[in-house]
């Protein structure tokens, strides 16, 4: 996949294509074969890129089925689509990495939040392995598996700085790559595997931030890349950076969430590439709320 110049006003290709990529014209947009992809039209099940998805009740078209079904739409029908916006190509066609903004202006809004004397919104969020436990008399809370995710220190800006970031950087490639449900799906789940692998590892220590979402996403990034035979150099030095800081004393680092967060993205990553076509969806799904099952057993 490749970021488009005239959209993402970055002329360097990502770590998902290069001289590296093998040259199967499967893996390559129909209308734009310079151009690797991980997508589907829903319809002709021909392969396109960021640029030409247009996405519909279920994954995303192409231009020409789109164009074949305005054609078939009747008169009502595109009154309809006017009156409610939804027949304006620019709205659809945007390739906008709105899920990653979105999760970026709730985490946000969220550190705001904590700043507000009274509210304790850091105490009512952060995740510790007694909220699982109602032997240990703290009150059973187990949504906050999801929500320490959404809570950073308050101590330090850097926190939420770079973990939003690195949210921002890596949505920008995988979003437009996976579609936005997959995407969301793969950082909940991502986030959930961290703070499972903090209560299982380190079980008395509170622990705050995205930082298990984002190494979910960077394993899949890397589990997908690998499956297109892209050059995962950079991606691995920048994943073994950040693997050795948590070990390093006088870092306050959960390296518990990091490592869950790592190998549940790394899983789900293989899952979206090995069930990409549209027949397995349903198979898709089903090992998606395995791992979810699994995860909260």
């Amino acid at each position: 996949h490749r970021v488009d110049r005239h959209h993402r006003g970055v002329g360097r290709p990502s770590a998902l294509s290069g001289p590296a990529a093998p040259r199967n014209t499967d893996n390559y947009c129909y209308r734009h074969p310079d151009r690797q992809s991980f997508a589907l039209c829903q319809r002709c099940l021909r392969t396109i890129c960021g640029e030409c998805q247009t996405p519909a009740a279920v994954g995303v078209i192409c231009p020409d089925c789109l164009r074949e079904q305005q054609r078939a739409q009747s008169p009502a029908q595109r009154k309809a689509s006017r009156r409610w916006g939804s027949g304006s190509v620019a709205a659809v066609r945007s390739t906008r990495p709105l899920v990653t903004y979105w999760l970026i202006g709730i985490t946000v809004g969220v550190w705001v939040l904590q700043w507000i004397p009274g509210l304790n919104v850091t105490s009512w969020l952060l995740f510790a392995g007694p909220f699982l436990d109602p032997t240990t008399g703290a009150p059973f809370q187990p949504w906050r598996l999801l929500t320490a995710a959404f809570v950073h220190s308050t101590s330090s800006f850097w926190h939420i700085a770079l973990n939003m970031l690195a949210l921002w950087m890596l949505g920008r490639s995988l979003e437009p790559l996976l579609g936005r449900s997959r995407f969301l799906a793969l950082y909940l789940i991502s986030a959930l595997g961290g703070s499972v692998a903090v209560a299982l590892i380190a079980p008395f220590t509170p622990v705050v931030g995205a930082s298990g979402a984002v190494f979910g996403l960077l394993g899949a990034l890397l589990v997908i890349g690998r499956h297109l035979g892209a050059n995962l150099t950079g991606i691995i030095i920048v994943l073994a950076i950040n693997l050795v800081i948590g070990f390093i004393p006088g870092f306050q680092i959960a390296w518990q969430a990091h490592v869950g967060g790592l190998a549940v993205g790394a899983l789900i990553g293989l899952v979206f590439a090995r069930t990409r076509r549209p027949q397995q969806l349903g198979t898709q799904i089903a090992y998606l709320a395995l791992i979810v099952v699994g995860l909260l057993a």
